[in-house]
């Protein structure tokens, strides 16, 4: 079973939704994230920091293509309209979701209000996952409790 959430950067939305996902999944389950047009600078502090603060350790993970991913996806989840709009031929072998979510980059540069808006994405994307997953029979026993 794969699962790849995809994005136009990959620098946040797809990052924390892959950590979050490696935590949750049952045993065998492989988890990746990639983007349309990933960024050369890398995964973004504050998605690191706000997984940190939660237990998930991403900052080993580096932006990648979708196109340098091998292999077919059972499950494609894209996170931004953009993704949708520029990638809406990349296949699922069993299904294909949008969970549109707002850029926690777009918060600006002030560290507080980045926290808040990376918080808040960091917080949805976990619920949502532990939500399908559990109705996919994909969430690992014990792991309802948030982290």
């Amino acid at each position: 079973m794969r699962i790849l959430f995809l994005c136009t950067g990959n620098i946040a939305r797809s990052q924390m939704a892959e950590g979050i996902a490696r935590a949750l999944v049952t045993p065998g389950v492989e988890v990746a994230s990639a983007g349309t047009n990933p960024n050369p600078r890398g995964i973004h502090p504050m998605a690191i920091e706000v997984l940190r603060e939660r237990g998930l350790d991403i900052s080993s993970h580096r932006s990648k293509h979708f196109l340098s991913l091998a292999g077919s996806f059972d499950y494609v989840i894209t996170l931004c309209d953009d993704a949708a709009q520029e990638c809406p031929y990349f296949p699922a072998l069993r299904e294909r979701l949008h969970w549109g979510l707002p850029d926690p980059v777009a918060a600006g540069d002030d560290p507080e209000r980045q926290r808040f808006f990376f918080r808040k994405i960091r917080d949805e994307i976990d619920q949502r996952l532990r939500t399908w997953l559990a109705s996919k029979h994909l969430l690992a026993e014990g792991v309802w409790t948030s982290f």
